[in-house]
């Protein structure tokens, strides 16, 4: 990720326009839009890395509030565990050191002296939960374990764009452990429900979810659920995942209890993970040419008010007064408001806030004080109205409400509008050449098709949904064998 000339252009000239027809050009505007809003910026001197500027770090704590409490609502306990793992504990259960040894960041010296073991920079943490579950589980008494920490993590990638895929990237993980099966695949849908209800809710986000394929499951899981949410170019976004471990680390850990019959048995184990990658899909979602636009419940400033100046004095201190008065009142109500009270112009000042994406803006001039009005316009419309300076705070509320509904409206109408239903292997590839999304199509469960379809149209199976109750079985898209029901596949980052 290092700057180029390029970058430093675009940065220091206009936003290039949201252009979802044209992967380098929506990819420009992504970037750009990130870095001028001072959401993140790049780290050159450590490719693939990126630094979260305080805007950006703002909006993420709004989320990891959000989705902390239903964490703890739901009964989870927050915990940290280190970021060093043995080498020895990857190797203690085989598909999972399999398939995260491409990705691995090793550390083998340390203190002037080489270590007799390496030691991974976590790229997950289920081997260290193992290790101590190992030792603090004992009784049937201690479960169901549930803990989450929210932490840092290391993959090594190749190729990376900011939060959708970097090097080092903060997320959540919750590490579960349960008397019986049955307790944990409950305890694994609950987290894929609990990922759902915040993307949507939160983040006006809709999202599919179902089980991955057994090509597209977490490694060393017995079953991998997910959300998928469909970005402005037509591709996928895994946007968090739950797995259902069955007792594959219970055995590699020994992980047992005491049971209430006085039978020493393996526990059942879950892990579900959601990271800064969704920030990313958030952003590229509802931004439009002029920047982001941020969904009123995350976003760091809900408000901001903007005092239009004039010569007069006495004009002057009556915007100040109506500026203060309303931060004060808006303040108490919650709502995150900020007055902008720079020596820049309006207009500037507009184009500025329209970038980092604030989902309301309040004008106060004195032309609209001498009817003691004001004047909103919303971000995702640019609708404008006055409104009287007494009226304003709850008008204010009420459209915050409506710029969350109409972000998530309008990005669940671009995924209908984007999910095709085919039964032809050859539309399938018309279409996904053509204008990519997401695409449900019966398929037989063969890895062989699953893998054709990969190679000829670099579509994936995204999920395996439980399918509608009316869905009828079908015949698969490739080969015609019998399929049970129909899997959305897509183009993915």
């Amino acid at each position: 990720m290092a700057t180029t000339q390029q970058d430093q252009q675009e940065l220091s000239g206009q936003l290039p326009p949201k252009d979802t027809s044209d992967g380098e050009a929506f990819n420009r505007w992504y970037i750009t839009a990130i870095r001028r809003s001072e959401v993140a910026d790049y780290f050159e001197a450590v490719g693939g890395t990126m630094v979260i500027r305080p805007y950006g770090f703002s909006l993420w704590e709004l989320m990891q509030g959000a989705l902390d409490r239903r964490f703890k609502e739901s009964g989870h306990k927050n915990a940290y565990f280190p970021l060093f793992v043995p080498e020895s504990f990857l190797k203690r259960e085989a598909k999972h050191v399999a398939g995260f040894a491409p990705e691995v960041a090793w550390v083998t010296h340390a203190g002037g002296e080489e270590l007799q073991e390496r030691l991974a920079l976590r790229p997950t943490s289920e081997t260290l939960f193992g290790h101590f579950y190992s030792k603090w589980i004992q009784s049937w008494r201690d479960l169901p374990m549930l803990l989450n920490q929210w932490c840092n993590i290391v993959r090594w990638e190749k190729r990376t764009v900011f939060f959708l895929r970097t090097t080092e990237f903060l997320w959540q993980e919750g590490h579960t452990a349960h008397r019986t099966r049955d307790e944990a695949l409950e305890e694994t849908m609950r987290m894929l429900d609990t990922y759902a209800d915040f993307a949507e809710t939160e983040l006006a986000l809709p999202v599919i979810r179902g089980e991955k394929s057994a090509a597209e499951r977490f490694a060393g899981a017995e079953s991998t659920f997910s959300i998928e949410a469909l970005m402005p170019d037509g591709k996928a976004l895994q946007s968090g995942t739950s797995h259902f471990l069955g007792q594959n680390f219970a055995n590699a850990f020994d992980i047992n209890f005491l049971d209430k019959d006085g039978e020493r048995k393996l526990v059942w184990t879950t892990s579900w993970g959601m990271s800064t990658r969704i920030l990313g899909g958030m952003l590229m979602m509802h931004g439009d040419d002029s920047g982001l636009i941020l969904p009123p419940r995350v976003a760091p400033t809900q408000v901001i008010l903007v005092p239009i100046p004039t010569k007069s004095e006495d004009d002057e201190a009556r915007v100040e007064g109506v500026v203060t008065v309303l931060i004060k009142q808006l303040s108490a109500k919650g709502i995150r408001a900020e007055p902008d009270w720079s020596d820049k112009r309006p207009g500037w000042k507009f184009n500025e806030w329209e970038l980092k994406g604030v989902p309301l803006r309040i004008e106060v001039g004195p032309r609209d004080l001498q009817t003691d009005q004001v004047t909103l316009v919303r971000r995702d419309t640019r609708d404008k109205e006055k409104i009287s300076v007494e009226g304003a705070v709850a008008r204010t509320d009420e459209l915050l409400l409506d710029v969350q509904a109409a972000l998530f409206e309008r990005a669940r109408a671009f995924v209908v509008a984007n999910t095709h239903t085919l039964d032809s292997y050859a539309d399938f590839k018309d279409v996904m050449d053509a204008q990519r999304g997401f695409i449900r199509a019966y398929w037989c469960g063969s890895a062989d098709c699953e893998q054709r379809i990969k190679d000829e149209t670099r579509a994936t199976i995204r999920v395996i949904p439980d399918g509608d109750a009316d869905e009828r079985p079908g015949q698969c898209v490739i080969d015609g064998k019998p399929a049970p029901r129909r899997a959305w596949f897509a183009q993915s980052y």
